[in-house]
């Protein structure tokens, strides 16, 4: 199981420390870096000191369709840097910051490692679906399960469009089957896709175990990437 490729920040860092004779070389690299640049998403995850863009994705979702609740217990898988983490502290009240609503819990787990966040516990070059982290997992948990999976796994990307979508459709089917073990009965899953022809077989297979499933493209995904997201709700358990 693969997290993300590499991390916003890392990125970033790599990308800013280029000399200038580099990047006049590297025509697709001053691309990036320049559509990072532009990129309101990027500035505003700056300006609310979220550690990647990718948090206005889970924020977008949350907003319209509420699967983050006060109390709710979470699994954060590809966690990497942590952003999607971060909006799920906030929105399960995982610090307590309001006495009047439950207080949640966060674990994050990634191959990459994940720097400390207040309110999450993050499992750090760790593969969910390694049979002894998930072993781990159950014991970190408050009650061996959880109310809501996110995934915003990738593999590392080959650059063959068919190859790449094959093993993003793996990571996310090889996670439904880690939902048999932790997920709550009407809990909820939300998994990053790439563009295919297998994602009707995922969709089937998410239909399977779950009342409700529809694919969604959140603003914050570019229109030109081939990312979209299948949210399952309403956990239908064994």
């Amino acid at each position: 199981m693969a997290g993300r490729a590499e991390s916003c920040h890392h990125l970033v860092s790599r990308y800013f420390h280029m000399t200038v004779r580099c990047l006049k070389k590297t025509g697709t690299e001053h691309w990036w870096l320049q559509r990072h640049l532009k990129d309101p998403f990027v500035k505003a995850a700056k300006q609310q000191h979220y550690r990647c863009r990718s948090a206005f994705k889970l924020l977008e979702i949350d907003d319209k369709f509420h699967i983050l609740r006060p109390g709710f217990s979470v699994l954060d898988c590809g966690a990497a840097p942590g952003a999607w983490s971060q909006v799920a502290v906030e929105r399960v009240n995982a610090l307590g910051t309001d006495p009047a609503v439950p207080t949640g819990f966060i674990l994050g787990i990634d191959l990459l490692r994940i720097s400390p966040l207040e309110g999450a516990v993050f499992l750090s070059e760790a593969d969910v679906a390694d049979p002894s982290t998930l072993r781990t997992i159950q014991g970190l948990l408050p009650a061996e399960k959880v109310d809501v999976i996110l995934s915003d796994m990738a593999p590392n990307a080959t650059g063959i469009k068919e190859l790449d979508h094959q093993k993003v459709i793996s990571l996310c089917l090889g996670l439904l089957d880690v939902s048999r073990s932790i997920l709550k009965p009407k809990g909820t899953m939300l998994c990053k896709v790439w563009d295919g022809h297998e994602s009707r077989l995922l969709e089937n297979r998410l239909k399977e175990q779950f009342q409700d499933v529809r694919s969604i493209k959140p603003q914050a995904s570019r229109k030109d990437s081939a990312e979209s997201y299948y949210l399952a709700r309403l956990y239908k358990g064994r």
